[in-house]
C-alpha cells in the first residue's frame, strides 16, 4: 500500500483519478498529471464513503422510515419467544371460563394488555361484576403511566394520529426494546422503529391467541388448564421481584388477595393490589437517600 505524499484532502480542480486503494482506515486515490509523476492522497476514512464537502467529514445518512420500522419489527424477534405461549395460555383459558372464541379474540385484538387479559378472564370465572373488572384492569395497567411519561418528551411533536397509535401499542415489551432506540441522537424517525417494535408484538399477539384458541377448543375436558394462570402470573412476577420494595409489595399483595378473597364482588382483589402498591411505594420513598444539605436545586 502506497503511504500518501501529503494530508490534503480532495477538491474540485484535482487531475483524472487513475487508481483507487482502499486500507481498514483509509481510502486512497492516485492522480495523474501530464509530464510529471503521478500524486497519491489520502482522501478521508472510507466509513464516510458517501458524505463529504468541502474536505469535511459528513455524518452517515440517516436510517429511512421503512429501515427504522424493520429495525423495530427485527429487534423485537427474540421477545416473541415469551409472547406467543402467554397468547396460547390465555386462549386456551378463555374458553376454559366460557368466553366464545369471537370475545376471546377480541380482548387481544382491542385490549392487547397480557395480564390485563388474564385478570380479566379470572375475574370473569369468578363472577365479578363489569366495574370490579374495569377497575381491577385500570389498577393493573398504572405502570403504562409511567412507560408513557418516560417517552412522551419525545413523542410530544408528533401528531395525534401517531401518539394514539403508539399508545395503544405500548406494552412492556415494547418500551423495553423501544427505550435504547430514544437513547439516541437522532430521533427524527424513532417513531417509525417503536411502530415495528409494537407492530411485530401485537401480531405475535393476535396469532398465538388465535391457536391457543383453536387448540384449546379441542383439549379434552380432563386436561384442566387452570394451572397454567398461577404460572403465567409466576412468570410475570418473578423477573420484577429485583428490590426490597418489590418483594413487599408481591407478598402483601399475595397475603391479603387470600385473607380478603370472601369480599363480594371480587372487590377483595382489588383492595389488595392497592393495599400492596401503597406499601411498595412507600418503601422505595423511604430507601431513597436524602440529597446532602445545600446542594443546589435543579429547577429542570
Amino acid at each position: 500500500m502506497p503511504d500518501p505524499v501529503d494530508g490534503h484532502s480532495t477538491h474540485v480542480g484535482h487531475p483524472p483519478i487513475d487508481a483507487l486503494w482502499t486500507c481498514p482506515d483509509q481510502l486512497y486515490l492516485r492522480f495523474s498529471y501530464s509530464g510529471r509523476a503521478s500524486r497519491v492522497e489520502s482522501v478521508f476514512p472510507r466509513r464516510f464513503v458517501g458524505g463529504a464537502q468541502d474536505g469535511r467529514r459528513m455524518p452517515p445518512e440517516a436510517p429511512t422510515p421503512f429501515r427504522e420500522f424493520l429495525s423495530g419489527a427485527r429487534n423485537t424477534l427474540p421477545m416473541l419467544l415469551g409472547v406467543v405461549p402467554f397468547g396460547l395460555f390465555f386462549g386456551a383459558l378463555a374458553l376454559e371460563v366460557g368466553l366464545t372464541p369471537i370475545q376471546a379474540q377480541g380482548l387481544s385484538l382491542f385490549v392487547f394488555a397480557g395480564s390485563a387479559q388474564f385478570v380479566t378472564v379470572d375475574l370473569i370465572r369468578q363472577g365479578a361484576a363489569p366495574a370490579v373488572i374495569i377497575l381491577t384492569i385500570l389498577m393493573v395497567n398504572l405502570r403504562h403511566a409511567l412507560y408513557s411519561a418516560s417517552l412522551a418528551p419525545h413523542v410530544a411533536r408528533l401528531p395525534l394520529r401517531w401518539r394514539a397509535v403508539m399508545g395503544w401499542l405500548l406494552t412492556d415489551e415494547a418500551f423495553a426494546v423501544s427505550t435504547p432506540r430514544y437513547r439516541s441522537t437522532d430521533l427524527e424517525r424513532a417513531h417509525w422503529y417503536f411502530l415495528g417494535t409494537g407492530f411485530a408484538l401485537w401480531t405475535g399477539w393476535q396469532f398465538s391467541t388465535a391457536a391457543g384458541i383453536l387448540f384449546g377448543a379441542r383439549i379434552p375436558e380432563s386436561w384442566s388448564l387452570d394451572f397454567a394462570l398461577p404460572l403465567t402470573f409466576l412468570a410475570m412476577l418473578i423477573p420484577n421481584l429485583v428490590d426490597r420494595p418489590a418483594w413487599a409489595a408481591a407478598i402483601a399483595g399475595g397475603v391479603l388477595s387470600l385473607v380478603l378473597r370472601g369480599m363480594p364482588y371480587g372487590l377483595g382483589l382489588v383492595v389488595a393490589v392497592v393495599i400492596a402498591v401503597g406499601i411498595g411505594v412507600a418503601l422505595e420513598m423511604a430507601s431513597r437517600p436524602d440529597p446532602p444539605a445545600g446542594a443546589a436545586h435543579d429547577p429542570d
